[in-house]
């Protein structure tokens, strides 16, 4: 009988493999193939909970044509690689899909996700593969957005955390092994404040900021302790009672509350009203002042890590000028201050361009990087042309990758190739869309990719940060 996308729950007692691992970190098994199969390579079943060269039994979960859901029932054969899941909400929750896959083999399979990309969508090996680049596994999250739902309120409960694994649903979790401890140890303490306000129900959301000490060295406890935001976005306005539980927490457990009634640029401190939110590049004498809503690294010791890398790779002289595109609040640029003779720094957000010029003014280095605002998804070889002359540039989209940026290059190559910049440092939060670059880079803006790596920023998750160098050849 043939089934389609609704729920089923088939126990298979008959052991198979597990040959792979998908980026959601479910098994890849293959049933052997019958008379029915087109191509004989028989049925793909993806098991959660199992890990390759393991020999399981499991339960369908979502049965199709071509291919099942399951999870895994019993473990007959456990795989070398397996790990204890740290998390007692591993499993529900839906980050850190990988915790029962040791470290080691994570790095790996993202190295592997990595380079099988750059094969297959671009055609494109490296010159050099750049080690890979880890750091704590551990209560590395300094930014996470929490979900508030009110469970019931006969039962007196709120359930304050990650989603569960593709669903709408909150997990139901009184900690978090990669956030903080502090901020961990404050899940259950925010459930019961919520519960206490009259807009319990309209409290939908909680940012997590938290920022280095405000003087690491001092003698008082307080500005030697991490600085922590919690952004509650209230959509109805708080009565006099709710202010006064809010301030009460905020004085109990030394935490800095910030409200957002509407949009992201409604975010303003509530109480204390001043403070001050931070990250440092001590190797380039940064300090990086942000606001809660701003996008910032969420793990700052990797960060620490990735600029090092990523100027260090650049290869800047004194002598020269550099582009830093999608700049946000300054997080490349003004390392690359301390190097270079001049930096523009390049963001499509007029708020990230704001801070960025602040962060600029703070450090003592306006009269070395300055910043623009421009939609770097709308580029022509006339935008770049525009911009100025730079031998080195550095890259650092979204998501989407930089597409627009890499087919204006290729033009240039074609037209103006005087214009290219010698090297260009890509830094990539989704390996298809940069190998889907490298393609362009490679094949049509006359880039060679010189190495490429990964950096686990994202330890337990599927999430692949890496880096790619390019060069123009010599004598082109």
């Amino acid at each position: 009988m043939r089934r389609g996308d609704k729920p089923v729950n088939i126990e298979v007692t008959e052991p198979i493999k597990v040959e792979a691992l998908d980026l959601d970190a479910q098994g890849i098994a293959r049933l052997a193939p019958n008379e029915e199969d087109v191509d004989q390579s028989g049925k793909v079943i993806f098991i959660k909970g199992a890990l390759p060269t393991e020999i399981v039994t499991y339960t369908i979960t979502s049965d199709k044509a071509r291919f099942s859901k399951a999870k895994v029932r019993d473990i007959l054969k456990p795989a070398v690689f397996r790990a204890e899941p740290k998390c007692a909400a591993f499993g529900v929750c839906g980050g850190c899909t990988m915790q029962h896959l040791d470290i080691r083999a994570q790095v790996a399979m993202k190295q592997r996700v990595l380079e099988d990309d750059l094969q297959h969508i671009a055609k494109v090996k490296p010159e050099e593969i750049l080690r890979p680049m880890g750091g704590p596994t551990w209560e590395y999250r300094h930014r996470a957005r929490l979900s508030a739902v009110n469970r019931s309120i006969k039962k007196g409960t709120v359930l304050i955390g990650f989603h569960e694994g593709k669903s709408g649903y909150v997990a139901d979790m009184l900690a978090c092994e990669i956030l903080p401890k502090h901020v961990s140890d404050l899940l259950p303490k925010m459930r019961k404040l919520v519960m206490g306000l009259s807009i319990v129900d309209r409290m939908p959301q909680i940012e997590i900021a938290v920022g280095e000490p405000e003087d690491p060295n001092s003698d008082d406890p307080k500005k030697a302790k991490p600085v922590t935001a919690l952004v509650f976005r209230n959509l109805k306005p708080l009565t006099t009672e709710d202010e006064d539980l809010l301030r009460a927490f905020a004085d109990e457990h030394q935490v800095w509350i910030w409200l957002q009634p509407k949009g992201i640029e409604t975010v303003e401190p509530f109480y204390p009203k001043t403070g001050k939110l931070c990250y440092r590049l001590p190797e380039f004498e940064i300090e990086m002042p942000f606001k809660p809503a701003d996008f910032t690294q969420v793990n700052h010791m990797m960060n620490r890590a990735l600029v090092s890398r990523a100027i260090r790779l650049l290869e800047v002289q004194p002598s020269d000028r550099v582009l830093d595109l999608f700049c946000g609040i300054g997080n490349f640029t003004l390392p690359l201050a301390r190097k270079a003779k001049q930096v523009l720094g390049i963001e499509g957000l007029a708020t990230l361009t704001t801070r960025a010029k602040v962060n600029a003014e703070h450090n003592g280095l306006v009269d070395k990087a300055s910043f623009m605002q421009s939609d770097l998804f709308e580029v022509t070889n006339e935008t770049i042309a525009s911009w100025g002359k730079a031998d080195r540039w550095l890259m650092d989209p979204p998501r989407e990758g930089a597409m627009e940026i890499c087919k204006a290059l290729a033009q240039l190559n074609a037209h103006q190739s005087d214009l290219l910049p010698k090297r260009i440092v890509y830094v990539s939060c989704n390996p298809k869309t940069l190998a889907r670059d490298v393609d362009i880079l490679c094949h049509q803006a006359g880039y060679i990719l010189s190495s490429a790596g990964i950096i686990n920023m994202f330890p337990h998750t599927s999430h692949v940060e890496s880096m790619a160098v390019f060069d123009r050849p010599s004598g082109l």
